[in-house]
């Protein structure tokens, strides 16, 4: 669809310019604390439309479109919302994206579409995001959402992870006509967005609808396999598979390794989230129970996920839940908007400190973190001030309970069964970032698993490039 211009439009930029922007309602405090359930108000009609129109129309290549890694046509889009066209919106965004009713929630817009808003001079920047999610929600709700299915070519395709890439992979896959079948190691589909993200902030029904759209398009899914250890990529191969892709993505959390990591009470953020928040039924059997907290919960990290494991803690009834990070606000990486949540929830941070040794009580149980204070030094390799010790700083936090969101490793077990395919450090898989090719003929890789940690619309992109490439290859066969 090409970009809607007029000469009216170009007459009435400054009006849409001085126009104020709804932002987005939230339940109160007092009552989204005590529950997971999504903290967001919908949008009406009425205003998603209202929203919409604050949209300038820029010039292409419009900022947002540039900033947005799937390139979404976001000017059109708004366009049709103003008018309220819902569904043609949807469609639109279902061109190029192959999640948009759960990137349109979970992408940190402020530091893409959003962030690159002309109205970020002078107004707020027009709520793309939101919108996005609006209105593929409303096709769903209204119309129901179907993947378009290909002619067969008989060709078959395993997906490895049931993640942002695998699910972005398989859709595309299954327009072109191929069988696919989606291996996971977890008893459910959805990775990182069933696993990893609590509800408040996507709600997992949302996911299991669109794992819904790809069975219904024919896609198989084969839960409870690990691919290393229950099966290895030469035996889908000799199973008939004539290409592979692997998006399993970074799930191994780094440890911290100090005294004491291994203390109870002390939890690694990955298990801390799904115990927290996932059907037990859905949980692998060694986590179907809910973690046990004390009154006091610290969180160590700076990233999205430490801000989960904040907004966690608070909703399972703590009642000081503070974060520590060992450089200052400006170096966090996690996004503004989550962090801002969480303080509006109640929690705490603490900065410039590093925990160097967890304590136990009498009965062995986590009482206190030993810290030292620190200072910012030079820039490390990433531009970042690096933190330095400050010597004889040492003092003490009490805790109960610590939860340690530090990042992710990507695991190895998939580089070390399989013969030809090249890997680097931490295990990360070496793939063309345009194609997903590896080393390894006929596997392809995409997402956390190749880059390391990212965003889930990234690991969606890789996916859906690695289809291009996979599709192509199979034609050549």
């Amino acid at each position: 669809m090409e970009k809607i211009e007029s000469d009216s439009l170009a007459i009435d930029r400054k009006a849409r310019a001085r126009m104020p922007s709804l932002d987005i309602s939230h339940r109160a405090v007092s009552q989204r604390v005590c529950d997971f359930d999504d903290i967001c108000i919908p949008l009406s009609p009425e205003e998603a439309m209202f929203e919409a129109a604050r949209c300038v129309h820029c010039p292409d290549p419009a900022p947002c479109v540039e900033a947005c890694p799937t390139h979404n046509d976001i000017p059109s889009a708004m366009w049709l919302i103003e008018q309220g066209e819902f569904l043609e919106a949807a469609k639109l965004y279902r061109q190029t994206s192959s999640l948009p009713e759960i990137c349109g929630r979970v992408c940190p817009q402020e530091q893409l579409c959003q962030g690159s808003c002309s109205h970020i001079k002078s107004h707020a920047s027009v709520l793309t995001g939101p919108l996005e999610a609006y209105v593929t929600c409303y096709e769903r709700r209204t119309v129901g959402v179907k993947v378009p299915v290909g002619e067969k070519t008989g060709k078959k395709v395993a997906i490895i992870g049931a993640g942002p890439a695998g699910l972005a992979c398989t859709e595309q896959l299954l327009q072109k006509g191929h069988d696919v079948t989606v291996i996971e190691a977890k008893p459910a589909p959805g990775g990182l967005l069933i696993y990893g993200i609590p509800p408040f902030k996507i709600p997992k029904e949302i996911v299991f609808c669109r794992v819904g759209d790809l069975e219904e398009a024919g896609a198989k899914f084969s839960l409870n396999t690990t691919v290393g250890k229950d099966i290895t990529i030469d035996d889908l191969f000799s199973q008939g598979f004539e290409a592979v892709f692997i998006g399993v993505g970074s799930n191994v959390d780094a440890p911290m390794e100090v005294p004491g990591e291994d203390l109870p009470g002390v939890y690694k953020a990955t298990e801390f989230l799904a115990r927290s928040n996932v059907d037990m039924e859905l949980l692998p059997k060694e986590w179907r129970s809910r973690p046990e907290i004390g009154k006091k919960v610290v969180v160590i990290g700076g990233g999205d996920t430490a801000s989960d494991c904040l907004r966690t803690a608070l909703r399972l009834g703590a009642d000081e839940v503070t974060c520590l990070y060992r450089r200052t606000i400006k170096e966090m990486p996690g996004g503004v908007k989550d962090r801002e949540l969480a303080l509006e929830e109640g929690a705490h941070y603490q900065f410039l400190t590093q925990p160097v040794k967890f304590i136990a009580n009498e009965e062995g149980h986590l009482a206190q973190i030993e810290c030292i204070k620190m200072q910012l030094g030079e820039p490390d390799a990433k531009g970042r001030r690096k933190p330095v010790p400050i010597e004889g700083s040492n003092f003490i936090v009490e805790a109960d309970t610590a939860i340690l969101a530090l990042g992710y490793w990507p695991d190895p077990i998939i580089g070390d069964t399989t013969p030809n395919l090249q890997t680097q450090k931490y295990g990360l898989i070496i793939a063309d970032h345009e194609t997903g090719a590896t080393t390894r003929a006929g596997v392809f890789a995409g997402g956390d698993d190749v880059t390391g940690p990212d965003l889930v619309v990234t690991a969606m992109v890789a996916g859906r490039k690695a289809a291009v490439s996979i599709d192509n290859y199979l034609q050549s066969k």
